[in-house]
């Protein structure tokens, strides 16, 4: 199993990125965007990453991969203190109806694809195909 922190629990930027499963251009622009801080630098000027911001990197992709946006995901650390929860759940609770409106998109798209599909199998010799034909129509079910 490889080893997962360096000496005292600090980090180059390599190996920061390299333990969170992202690239260092990745880490960079967060930092640019505010989301992380800029590190501080040793004796010989290398910066050095802590737990905490390794901690920050994960929590930033979590976010993402639930589909916040980066601006949320700022929002989101900002009220990380632990008494703004009520603003969190709002923040989540939005997230939650926002993925429910896509997947009822994502259903109703699947669902003339799918009519549209079955339509294309049952040309008969037809040469145009009901599909094309139904793209080309500004009224196409969705």
């Amino acid at each position: 199993m490889p080893q997962t922190s360096s000496p005292q629990g600090l980090y180059t930027i390599g190996r920061l990125a390299r333990t969170a499963g992202v690239h260092v251009e990745t880490v960079r622009f967060y930092q640019r965007k505010g989301l992380m801080r800029q590190p501080r630098r040793d004796p010989g000027g290398v910066r050095r990453y802590t737990e905490a911001d390794l901690g920050r990197l994960r929590f930033i992709k979590s976010a993402q991969h639930l589909g916040f946006s980066l601006e949320e995901i700022g929002e989101l650390l900002r009220l990380e203190d632990g008494v703004s929860c009520a603003k969190a759940r709002a923040l989540g609770e939005g997230k939650l109806a926002e993925v429910q409106r896509k997947l009822a998109d994502l259903q109703s798209i699947e669902s003339a694809l799918r009519g549209l599909v079955a339509q294309c199998g049952q040309t008969q010799g037809r040469v145009r195909c009901p599909l094309i034909d139904a793209l080309r129509t500004p009224d196409t079910p969705a």
